[in-house]
């Protein structure tokens, strides 16, 4: 039986091969949409604009460090830009999930959601 997560945990799916040419950790993948809550289900809150500053800022407050627990310095940016670099400056729908779990993977912090 296939649940709304489940569809959207298959977007994603996609979207990782098709944006990035990785291959995803699709059980990790499905734990941070999970993660996520209902936001993914909001058109509005389902997507990050790459270009907004204070979009960059709110996931790098509340899912770099507070959920992944990383410190505040320079190298969250860093990994944010090469995040959006990777998923593709000019692709206009960037998942939520999907930049959550690419963050996830560059920082290396797959245990927070083992």
């Amino acid at each position: 039986m296939s649940t709304k997560t489940d569809e959207k945990v298959g977007k994603y799916i996609q979207d990782v091969k098709d944006k990035t040419g990785d291959e995803p950790d699709v059980d990790l993948l499905r734990k941070v949409t999970e993660s996520c809550g209902p936001s993914i289900f909001r058109s509005d809150a389902e997507t990050v604009s790459s270009s907004s500053e204070s979009e960059l800022e709110t996931v790098k407050r509340n899912f770099l460090i507070k959920k992944l627990g990383l410190k505040d310095d320079e190298k969250l940016d860093v990994g944010l830009n090469a995040v959006m670099e990777k998923y593709g400056k000019s692709n206009r729908n960037k998942y939520r999930a999907v930049v959550y779990y690419l963050l996830t993977k560059h920082f290396k912090k797959e245990s927070v959601f083992k």
